[in-house]
């Protein structure tokens, strides 16, 4: 009878393997930055497609509406301290951590997209930044875009050339925007996003720098008339990511999540690919459209090259920025 215990014994074992409640599945709090809008937000585009990903793997996403956490410092504050696990935020909060990532809102610094995606991806400095901002807490799992290259709108009239901005008051985001206005000609103020459509209404502000699709987004298309397609940066949010929630995945679920990032990044790609039709929009809604020529933007780009030295960059960023974007 000797026989019988071993296999009780392993019966046992299956029942209370069967039995046992099962793991927990792993959880992620995304922070929206806009309202879920799949046609007009490049960001939801970017969190709903990672979101929806991570769930077939098993993961419990929950999305929060913009502002339900907080504003930008409150959601730093708590990717940093393990609270929430990915925020979709602005490029300048992730430049507090490390100023490595503020080249990509150097005015005419990338040509397109695709030379961003190639230094950021391809040539390293996502990692690089990522050396910097993941000892803090924070690890920057990807940029998505927003929309079409940022442009200059304003509410008065066309804007072909830098002359052209020398009676306008523009929107700035901080000192180192109002620094550019500076350098081509115009004066910046700074206007919280919340303040734009009274400042704008008001004449505190004249204009802002945005992507065409922000007016139409924002409902501003009522007050703002012209639209010059500059294409000055790359309009993007950083893609927050609480570290010690990340560390804390095990290997299979960090391969989950980055196959999520590459899942994200690509919906977000394809999406801005479609957004040429945005600027008809803006046509339809009575802002005229304005078109820098190539002579006009190498004057912007010469009269704001000088700066790209003297903003918040650590020690060799630019210069690794330069070869990355060379490459």
């Amino acid at each position: 009878m000797s026989w019988i215990t071993p296999k009780l014994t392993g019966l046992a074992a299956v029942l209370s393997l069967a039995l046992a409640p099962p793991l927990p599945a792993q959880s992620a709090k995304i922070a929206l930055d806009t309202p879920r809008d799949l046609e007009n937000s490049g960001s939801y585009v970017w969190a709903h497609a990672f979101g929806e990903h991570l769930k077939t793997q098993g993961f419990e996403i929950e999305e929060f509406e913009r502002g339900a956490l907080g504003g930008e410092a409150e959601k730093m504050d708590q990717v940093s301290q393990g609270l929430l696990e990915v925020s979709l935020s602005d490029v300048k909060a992730a430049g507090q951590l490390d100023g490595t990532i503020m080249a990509m809102v150097l005015p005419f610094f990338f040509d397109d997209v695709a030379q961003l995606d190639r230094a950021l991806i391809d040539n390293g400095m996502l990692a690089r930044i990522n050396e910097a901002t993941t000892a803090k807490g924070v690890r920057v799992l990807d940029v998505a875009l927003i929309g079409g290259g940022a442009g200059i709108f304003n509410t008065k009239h066309p804007v072909a050339s830098m002359a052209d901005l020398g009676d306008l008051r523009m929107r700035a985001l901080d000192d180192v925007q109002i620094a550019i206005f500076k350098t081509w000609g115009s004066i910046g103020t700074v206007v919280s996003w919340d303040e734009v459509p009274n400042a704008l209404q008001t004449g505190v502000a004249d204009g802002y720098l945005n992507p065409p699709i922000v007016p139409l987004m924002f409902g501003h298309t009522s007050f703002i008339k012209h639209f010059t397609d500059a294409n000055l940066v790359p309009s993007s949010r950083a893609v927050l990511a609480s570290e010690d929630w990340y560390q804390s995945l095990s290997d299979e679920e960090r391969a989950q999540v980055e196959a999520a990032v590459v899942a994200a990044r690509t919906a977000n790609r394809d999406w801005l690919g479609q957004q040429g039709a945005v600027i008809d929009k803006l046509k339809a809604s009575g802002i005229t459209i304005t078109a820098l020529s190539p002579e006009a933007r190498a004057e912007f780009r010469a009269a704001t090259e000088p700066l790209y030295g003297v903003l918040p960059l650590p020690e060799g960023a630019l210069d690794a920025w330069k070869a990355a974007v060379a490459e």
